[in-house]
């Protein structure tokens, strides 16, 4: 089997003030991606498919596209605002239409299973690992995992942050609801994004970080869900997002798919802010002192491989 991974690359990033996708996290200017992309190679991966803006292209040819030569079938998918099913003024529209359409950019470059990420996220190798063996060993149609991570593993120093908080009945995902999470004297106050109360979790609750594994029947739910969102009100659908989570929570609910939670058990890093980027930076060096990676992720010095 021949997996794909998708990198959701398109976004600026305002939070961390910068284009968060290709900033440098060590000496040898490797980004985040570097290390989810060699973690990938190691459990098997064949092709990458970065999804981005299209006037971002020469940054991503010329380092990390530039690095993978050689190793990894590498393509580029783009995210437009103005390839939708319908024609309405998009004046005021600034940023693409979501994950959904994300992945739904991808599609011409996949030709079976596959697993969408993050750019800026930094997942662990063992992450990958349980990836590539729930998608080799899966035999039932619509039926998907999720990465999971412990909420205290990903929170930030600075703030707020956007989880997936996980709902479960054993190893299966009930629901998804997609939240603000903050400590709030020593406390994770969770409030969804779609207006229902505020809640409290415990540290250890599973969430989701957008690291999704799917077979490739997912493609027909993510174009009946696009189609779905555009019939909506012009205002709403303006102002909005076609999310992954939102699709996945609905045909969760209606029974028409299954997602098994896999826990991740390795170390999250990412930056939401601009002040995480110091933190990445040291943890990413901690790993490399522990063998985790070469000293220099890509190169041969010193006998690495």
């Amino acid at each position: 089997m021949n997996l794909t991974l998708i990198v959701m690359a398109a976004g600026i990033g305002s939070r961390f003030g910068g284009l968060k996708q290709i900033t440098p996290i060590d000496e040898d200017n490797n980004f985040i991606v570097d290390y989810s992309i060699y973690d990938a190679l190691k459990a098997g991966f064949k092709k990458v498919v970065f999804v981005i803006r299209e006037e971002f292209l020469h940054d991503f040819q010329s380092t990390i596209g530039k690095r993978l030569e050689g190793k990894i079938e590498v393509c580029y998918a783009f995210q437009k605002i103005d390839e939708i099913p319908i024609k309405i003024n998009l004046i005021n529209r600034t940023k693409p239409w979501g994950t959904v359409q994300a992945i739904l950019t991808a599609k011409p470059y996949v030709d079976g299973s596959f697993v969408v990420i993050n750019a800026d996220d930094f997942y662990g190798r063992n992450a990958f690992l349980r990836a590539s063996d729930f998608l080799r060993n899966i035999k039932n149609p619509f039926t998907y995992a999720n990465i999971s991570y412990e909420l205290g593993a990903t929170k930030s120093l600075e703030g707020a942050v956007k989880r997936g908080i996980l709902f479960l009945n054993k190893d299966r995902i009930t629901s998804m609801v997609e939240s603000s999470v903050e400590d709030v004297d020593g406390k994770f106050i969770a409030t969804p994004l779609n207006d229902v109360e505020p809640f409290e979790i415990e540290e250890n609750h599973p969430v989701s970080m957008n690291f999704f594994a799917f077979q490739y029947d997912v493609f027909s739910l993510l174009e009946e869900f696009w189609i779905y969102y555009f019939k909506q009100d012009i205002v709403k659908v303006l102002q909005g997002e076609v999310l992954l989570p939102d699709c996945l929570k609905e045909n969760l609910e209606n029974g028409r798919i299954t997602i098994v939670n896999e826990p991740s058990r390795s170390v999250w890093l990412g930056m939401t802010y601009r002040s995480d980027l110091e933190f990445v930076k040291k943890s990413i060096k901690a790993l490399k002192n522990q063998g985790e990676y070469n000293s220099h992720l890509w190169g041969v010095e010193n006998g690495e491989k």
